[in-house]
C-alpha cells in the first residue's frame, strides 16, 4: 500500500537553509489595547456576501489594529479575512456563524534565504502544514497564520507574531485559541507555551526545534566544516565560499529579471547537485573513499548516511550562514579545542581531520540570543502534544529526548504528550533520489495529533500513549 504524505514542513524550494536579512521585530502587542485605526478603509472584495455577525467580526478586527482588510467566501457559509498586522500580512478563515468559539493559529517553518516573507491567503487551500488549518476549520476553529518580519531563522519574529495573531482572535472573541506548527514553527509552538503561560489552549509541536538550537545549529556547521575537508579538491565539493561562517553562495537579490524562487531554487541545486554526485559514486563503489565520506560526515552531524540526511542540513549551512549571523548577532557555533572522529574514521583519518577542520569561535552574544530564541526550559503550564519521525533527515528526534529530559526535570512531563512515528522516504526534488524525509506525516497522523491535543484539552484527559502511531 502506498502511503500518501502531506507536505508538512520544507519542501527543498521553501526549504531550511533560509536567511538574509536582520531581525527586526517589535515588542509583541495585545490585541486587547492596540490602537484603533484611524481611519481603517472598509474591506474590500465580497463584503456583501458577509453575514451582518460576519461584517462586524471584520469591522472589530479593524478596531483592534488590523489594516489592508479584505474578505472572500468560505465553504460552509464561512469567510476568509486578510490583512495585515504591524505591518506583517496574516489570514485568518472563519466557519460560518463563528462566534466567540475555538481558533487555531499555525507558525510555519524555515524558509530559504531570498524567499518572499508571505504566507498563503486562503488557510483552507494552505499547502503548509498538511492541510493542518483546513482540519482545523473543519472541526469549528477559525484558523489562520500570520507571516514572519523575515525569512530563514525568524524564531523570535514567529513567536511575537503568532502571539499577536492569537491575541487578535481573542479580541475577536475567541473562547481559547491552540498554537500548531512544524519545524522551525513546532520549536516556535514550545517556546510560546513557555514565554505566554495560560495564553493558548494547548499546542501542537511537529518534526520541531522543541529543544534547544544551539545544539541543531552545532551539528549542521560541523557537518559542512567536516565535508569541506573530506571533499577537498574532489568533484563532490560543495560550490562557492568555503568559510563556515560566510554562506556559499547568495541568495538575494535575485538576478533582475529573474524571480526570486526561481533564483533561490537555482542556488538550493547548485549545493545539492554535489552531495548526490556523491552519493551516485558510492553507490558505485561501496567499499571506496566516497562511501566512507559520506559515512563520516554523518556520523559527524549525528544523521543517518542517506541522501536527504546530508543534503538538507548541508544545504541549510551552507545556503545560511550569514542570516544566521544576521539575525542572533555573531557566529553562533564555536569548536575551538573540539577533537572530530568515530568509529567510521580511522586514526590518520581522525588525526588529518583535526589537523585540517576550520576552527571558529561562538560569539557569546549569538549564543545568549540562542537561548532566549529559544532554549527550552521545560516549564510547560499548558497541553503540549508533539510528533516527530523517529529519523529526521534535517531535524534529529534527539530534539525529542532533550525536551522529554527538561520536562521531566521541571515536573512537568504530566503536560507533555510526546509521539514518536516511523520514518518515511519519499524521492528528493532534486535527483529522484529516494530519502528520508523532514516532518514525514501522514494525514492519518496529522489527524490524530491534532485530535490528542483538542480533546486532552477539551475533556482534561491526558491522551494514551498510542493515540498517534
Amino acid at each position: 500500500m502506498i502511503r500518501r504524505i502531506a507536505p508538512i514542513g520544507l519542501t527543498i524550494a521553501t526549504l531550511l537553509a533560509s536567511a538574509c536579512s536582520p531581525q527586526a521585530t517589535m515588542p509583541p502587542q495585545s490585541a486587547a489595547n492596540a490602537p484603533a485605526a484611524p481611519s481603517a478603509p472598509a474591506p474590500t472584495a465580497e463584503a456583501g456576501t458577509l453575514t451582518p455577525a460576519q461584517q462586524a467580526l471584520v469591522a472589530r478586527a479593524a478596531t483592534l489594529g488590523a489594516t489592508d482588510l479584505s474578505t472572500k467566501a468560505a465553504p460552509g457559509g464561512g469567510f476568509v479575512l486578510d490583512g495585515k498586522l504591524g505591518g506583517d500580512q496574516f489570514a485568518l478563515a472563519f466557519p460560518g456563524n463563528w462566534s466567540g468559539g475555538e481558533g487555531l493559529v499555525y507558525a510555519h517553518g524555515y524558509s530559504t534565504p531570498g524567499t518572499p516573507v508571505a504566507v498563503s491567503d486562503d488557510p483552507i487551500t494552505a499547502k503548509t502544514g498538511g492541510g493542518i488549518m483546513a482540519m482545523a476549520y473543519a472541526d469549528g476553529l477559525a484558523s489562520g497564520h500570520s507571516a514572519y518580519v523575515k525569512d530563514g531563522l525568524a524564531v523570535e519574529s514567529g513567536v511575537k507574531n503568532t502571539k499577536r495573531l492569537r491575541d487578535l482572535l481573542i479580541g475577536l472573541g475567541a473562547s481559547r485559541v491552540f498554537a500548531v506548527g512544524d519545524s522551525m514553527g513546532g520549536g516556535i509552538v514550545e517556546a510560546l507555551l513557555e514565554i505566554y503561560p495560560g495564553q493558548f489552549a494547548g499546542g501542537l509541536a511537529r518534526c520541531g526545534v522543541v529543544d534547544d538550537w544551539s545544539r541543531l545549529l552545532g551539528r549542521l556547521y560541523d557537518m559542512r566544516a567536516a565535508y569541506n575537508v573530506l571533499t577537498k579538491d574532489t568533484p563532490y565539493a560543495l560550490p562557492g565560499v568555503q568559510d563556515v561562517t560566510r554562506s556559499a553562495l547568495p541568495t538575494s537579490p535575485a538576478p533582475e529579471g529573474t524571480p526570486p524562487q526561481a533564483y533561490v531554487w537555482s542556488q538550493i541545486t547548485k549545493v545539492i547537485t554535489p552531495v548526490l554526485a556523491l552519493f551516485d559514486a558510492a553507490k558505485q563503489r561501496p567499499d571506496g573513499r566516497e562511501a566512507r565520506i559520506i559515512r563520516q560526515v554523518a556520523e559527524i552531524g549525528g544523521f543517518e548516511p542517506d541522501p536527504g540526511a546530508l543534503a538538507f542540513p548541508l544545504m541549510t549551512a551552507a545556503l545560511g550562514a550569514d542570516d544566521l549571523a544576521s539575525t542572533t548577532g555573531g557566529m553562533a557555533y564555536g569548536n575551538i579545542g573540539k577533537i572530530y572522529g568515530g568509529g567510521s574514521m580511522t586514526t590518520a583519518e581522525a588525526k588529518a581531520l583535526n589537523a585540517a577542520i576550520q576552527r571558529v569561535s561562538a560569539s557569546p552574544a549569538a549564543l545568549a540570543y540562542l537561548k532566549q530564541w529559544h532554549e527550552a526550559t521545560g516549564k510547560v503550564s499548558d497541553p503540549l502534544v508533539t510528533m516527530h519521525n523517529k529519523i529526521d533527515s534535517l531535524v534529529p528526534y534527539a530534539q525529542e529526548i532533550g525536551l522529554a529530559a527538561k520536562v521531566k526535570a521541571a515536573g512537568t512531563s504530566a503536560m507533555v504528550a510526546q509521539y514518536g512515528v516511523p520514518p518515511f522516504r519519499a524521492p528528493l526534488p532534486i535527483g529522484g533520489v529516494e530519502a528520508y524525509t523532514h516532518c514525514g506525516f501522514s494525514p492519518e497522523q496529522q489527524k490524530a495529533a491534532w485530535t490528542a491535543l483538542h480533546q486532552w484539552v477539551a475533556t482534561g484527559q491526558r491522551p494514551a500513549a498510542d493515540a498517534v502511531k
